[in-house]
């Protein structure tokens, strides 16, 4: 099998199933319970929170433990928003976010907030000025995501951050779920006052992720219960995904430093190989992830390439895994300013650190005959 599908999800590490089920299996006591099996749980569910802020190089206090991805950018967004809304109304973020992030927006929009969607240019960035132009006495929340799910460019959140500063009534969220053990990205440099990470895009279990919270920001929970994670997310405390979600992260960090050159080399020989085969078009910018490349073959159903491919034991996607069964072209795609032909066909590869040449060389191989072949039975019906 040839796995080229990690932006949609990535297989969990050995190591994580093993913590996992020790953690569910040893320690299964409620934290909030005051009998020993409960402190027990509360004792790692501290250290946890504890490891995941050493490798974030943040604060223990500023991790808050969620369910992933989508839950992370709701709470920051829906959260900050409505916490502040007494300050002001007017919120930025990009027309290229992901789902999860667009429609969190939608909402409040409907709330009676109003929101700026930036335009992006022909690498699916935002410029500096562009937020300084688009920033009004009102703005209290910018929200970007750090790399894009689906052509893999990085946006200059650093930069963005650093301008902000000098506007102390606006908060900065960060979807770093794509970017996480991938592109690195230090939270108080980059001046972040919340930033969403899921374990699943990082060989963790599905259901788990953090929201980085800045010690100084207050959000309006979405949920209305108890007083875990610091009144912030209400609900039993998942122990077991979260010490798994740690180990994972640690293993990620672990792996970027030793490997990602290999990531790097993979999708540049693959952009390259790709841009040879006749009708295949390059969408991703030079300048962009090591572990995303994304491409067009006009003309062609997206979804019969990928139904191909998976009938020869290789998986790649064609959108946002969350959008990919969706018929609309790629809003990503029409946002740097492609055709709808283009948009409509696009396919994502995305890789992991357990991807190999040997592994894009039959994905080459394998590719370039579907292509072929698809095109000649569309030509044929075409006759």
């Amino acid at each position: 099998m040839i796995y080229f599908d990690n932006s949609a999800t990535t297989k969990p590490y050995d190591e994580v199933l093993d913590t996992y089920t020790k953690v569910a299996t040893e320690y299964f006591g409620n934290p909030s319970s005051l009998h020993p099996l409960g402190k027990i749980s509360e004792r790692i569910l501290t250290q946890a929170r504890e490891k995941s802020a050493e490798l974030l190089n943040v604060s223990p206090k500023e991790i808050v433990f969620t369910s992933g991805g989508t839950e992370g950018n709701n709470l920051a967004i829906k959260g900050a928003a409505r916490q502040n809304k007494g300050r002001g109304n007017h919120l930025i973020t990009s027309t290229v976010e992901h789902a999860s992030t667009l429609e969190a927006f939608r909402q409040l929009e409907q709330e009676g907030f109003d929101v700026t969607y930036l335009p992006v240019d022909s690498e699916g960035k935002v410029s500096i000025n562009q937020v300084e132009q688009a920033m009004t006495k009102d703005t209290i929340l910018v929200s970007l995501n750090h790399v894009n799910n689906e052509i893999g460019s990085i946006q200059p959140i650093e930069e963005i951050g650093q301008l902000l500063e000098h506007f102390p009534k606006c908060l900065f969220h960060v979807d770093h779920v794509q970017g996480i053990g991938k592109v690195p990205l230090d939270f108080y440099r980059s001046k972040i006052d919340l930033c969403t990470i899921s374990a699943h895009k990082i060989h963790g279990l599905k259901g788990t992720g953090i929201l980085f919270r800045r010690n100084s920001v207050l959000l309006n929970p979405l949920f209305s219960g108890g007083s875990q994670e610091g009144k912030f997310r209400a609900g039993t405390e998942n122990v077991p995904g979260s010490v798994a979600m740690v180990k994972a992260l640690r293993l990620t960090l672990d792996n970027f430093k030793q490997s990602v050159q290999n990531l790097e080399t993979i999708n540049s020989w693959l952009e390259t190989e790709c841009r040879e085969i006749e009708g295949v078009f390059i969408n991703s910018p030079k300048n962009r992830a090591p572990h995303i490349l994304n491409m067009s073959i006009p003309g062609l159903k997206p979804e019969v390439v990928v139904q191909a491919l998976g009938e020869k034991d290789i998986y790649v996607s064609t959108k946002s895994a969350c959008s990919s069964k969706h018929a609309e072209p790629s809003h990503v795609l029409k946002g740097i300013g492609l055709s709808d032909e283009r948009a409509e066909s696009g396919i994502r590869l995305s890789f992991s650190y357990g991807n190999t040449l040997d592994e894009a060389k039959e994905f080459v191989e394998v590719f370039s005959k579907v292509v072929r072949s698809i095109k000649k039975v569309v030509e044929d019906r075409e006759v």
